[in-house]
């Protein structure tokens, strides 16, 4: 709806006409105000927003408080949502200026309270990352918290749940069994509401293939056998071998050996030499005759 400024002005004063139809449409917590446009052809119209809360109407003798964006604002709808902090009745007023024109202000008929707004699923996005079952959720601001519900796709299935906080960042949920299809679906919580979302439409994912095939499980049982088998022998072998490096076992000749006191050894000794001598001197007795 368009209101034109009239052209029958009273003593020369030019009168904007207020701005009509408010409203608000309230969406996950976020909040627009928007109005009909006052039209003035080859003009620009500037709106002023004021806000009145519970607080403000009871303890501050009913002032208004201009709206943190929208005080002035070009365009027919303002951002109200930093302005509603409480979950309380706001009263939203509006009027037109050009130049030194001033409306009249506009209010909205009814007070707009947030715990009214439309709450939807969050867009999710479901992926497997090799064998993890992993969901993205859109950000949506510091007030939602996200229940997300999943499942493994079969008969009878038991139905997990997971509160998820974080916004924007990739979250594992699960790890998956191969060949088997797990599904997602998940809705809003906003505490300062008490309020939650529908849930979203389920998304499943599936992994491919199955589990090991035979020839590659009997080739993983056969090599685990197998290094049950070599690792104590080659921890016995190389044992053996540091053994002989660090502490080799020195085995003496028989000669060497002392088997006898040092005493005796040395009478022993006495009596070969004297042995040794009385054969020589009997060797050289025909030599002597000779000569």
């Amino acid at each position: 709806m368009s209101v034109r400024l009239n052209a029958s002005i009273p003593d020369g004063v030019a009168v904007l006409p207020a701005p009509q139809n408010l409203s608000v449409q309230s969406t996950n917590m976020k909040h627009l105000l928007t109005w009909s446009p006052v039209i003035v052809p080859g003009e620009i119209i500037y709106y002023f927003v004021e806000y009145q809360g519970e607080y403000e109407s009871l303890y501050m003798s009913h002032i208004w408080i201009p709206s943190s964006w929208c005080s002035p604002t070009e365009g027919p709808a303002c951002d109200i949502t930093d302005d509603i902090t409480a979950t309380v009745p706001y009263n939203l007023r509006v009027r037109a200026t050009l130049g030194s024109q001033t409306s009249a202000w506009s209010t909205l008929q009814h007070p707009f309270n947030r715990n009214s707004t439309i709450l939807t699923p969050p867009v999710m996005e479901v992926t497997k990352d090799g064998f993890h079952l992993v969901i993205k959720l859109e950000d949506l601001g510091p007030q939602f918290e996200f229940l997300v519900a999943y499942w493994r796709r079969e008969p009878d299935a038991k139905e997990h749940v997971k509160v998820v906080r974080s916004r924007g960042i990739p979250v594992h949920l699960e790890t998956m069994e191969p060949g088997a299809a797990y599904c997602v679906k998940v809705r809003t919580f906003v505490k300062a509401i008490g309020r939650h979302s529908p849930f979203s439409q389920a998304e499943c994912v599936k992994v491919q293939g199955e589990a090991l095939p035979l020839a590659l499980a009997l080739f993983a049982f056969f090599g685990f056998t197998l290094m049950l088998v070599v690792m104590p022998l080659s921890v016995w072998k190389m044992g053996r071998l540091l053994r002989y490096s660090c502490c080799p076992v020195v085995v003496l000749p028989d000669t060497l050996k002392i088997t006898n006191s040092p005493q005796k050894l040395i009478s022993c000794r006495k009596e070969e030499v004297e042995a040794c001598a009385t054969a020589v001197l009997s060797s050289e007795e025909p030599f002597r005759s000779w000569i």
